[in-house]
């Protein structure tokens, strides 16, 4: 079934009801502030209630299962992060900064280096051609056939669920976050270093008050929770098997945001610690609301609600959908092609 039932339309054509979305971009100032303060304040009374509960000698696991609420807490923190990097959450460009800067630390994430990284994904998500910017290593069929037996090697271990989000938070969160990538200006490379210095602050500020070790405890299952949390969200938003993949000069921004990113539906308390991503489909087409507005948009347009949603069930069928067939328009498993033949490999 595709994901999208509107009647086709011509590739660089605009749906007529595309424009009346635009009202939605405006960010309330009131209901920005209460995000913050209902995800903030929490975040750091259960941090609070951890510390004393690791001093006091209580069995870690209950800290631990404490510390998997906020964990959903700092998915929600990041959400607000993301919100700032598309300028969406206030109007003042230095309040989204400046709450973008902050948010950024406390998920050891550079604002400006991750926007850039962001804005690139949103420019070319479902784009053939230009893959790999802010994406998920993604192979068509005939090109893992085609690859030489090492490189069809690492694709598999990349795309490994036990590695993707297992060890993918400390790889991403603690280690590659902490570099600027290729063609980073130098706001970008200046956001990455502040972010660094900032964790090593707190890092001392720990070591000189609660303890280092008391810090550890509390914030590793925090990070990668919460980490894997998020890599799951990004990785299901358009890893889904009737997503949106076209050579670039079929490429249509307006498909791949309708047909190429999901509708998450999940149950309300998920909705609400994942501040509204899960409609996904909407933050594509307009970038510029804040998440807060997203439902409101999704029940009051109707062509939104033509997307076909995923539930927590459903989804996990991606899993195992690691290749884009361009035959049948759809991804498919490793194992749906292990009779096709191997191709000529292709050169380096």
């Amino acid at each position: 079934m595709s994901a999208y039932t509107n009647p086709p339309r011509a590739a660089g054509t605009r749906p007529h009801w595309l424009q009346a979305t635009a009202k939605y971009e405006r960010p309330s100032l009131y209901r920005s502030i209460w995000q913050m303060t209902n995800t903030l304040v929490p975040y750091f009374a259960l941090w609070a209630v951890m510390i004393v509960m690791v001093k006091r000698g209580v069995p870690y696991w209950m800290t631990f299962l404490v510390s998997l609420v906020a964990a959903g807490l700092l998915v929600r923190i990041f959400i607000l992060f993301h919100d700032c990097c598309h300028g969406s959450l206030f109007a003042s460009r230095r309040a989204n900064t400046l709450v973008g800067y902050a948010t950024g630390i406390l998920t050891f994430t550079p604002f400006n280096e991750w926007r850039r990284c962001h804005l690139q994904h949103h420019s070319t998500v479902g784009d053939l051609a230009r893959r790999g910017k802010g994406d998920i290593w993604t192979l068509t069929v005939e090109e893992y056939l085609a690859s030489p037996r090492l490189k069809r090697l690492a694709y598999r271990i990349v795309r490994n669920p036990v590695l993707m989000f297992g060890f993918g938070p400390a790889i991403m969160f603690l280690v590659g976050e902490r570099f600027s990538g290729s063609g980073a200006k130098t706001e970008d490379r200046r956001s990455v270093i502040l972010t660094d210095l900032a964790i090593v602050g707190i890092l001392l500020a720990a070591s000189a008050t609660m303890g280092l070790g008391t810090y550890v405890l509390i914030q590793a299952p925090i990070i990668l929770v919460g980490g894997a949390a998020g890599i799951w969200l990004f990785y299901v938003q358009h890893q889904f098997e009737r997503t949106y993949w076209a050579p670039h000069g079929e490429w249509d921004a307006v498909k791949a945001s309708l047909q190429g990113s999901s509708y998450y539906k999940l149950p309300k308390v998920l909705q609400w610690f994942t501040g509204n991503i899960g409609l996904h489909h909407i933050h594509h087409i307009r970038p510029r609301i804040a998440n807060h507005t997203l439902q409101r948009a999704y029940d009051e347009v109707p062509e939104l609600r033509e997307v076909a949603p995923l539930t927590l069930w459903t989804s996990l069928r991606s899993l195992w959908l690691n290749l884009w067939d361009e035959r049948q328009q759809k991804m498919v498993s490793f194992r749906a092609i292990r009779n096709r033949p191997r191709r000529t490999p292709l050169p380096a």
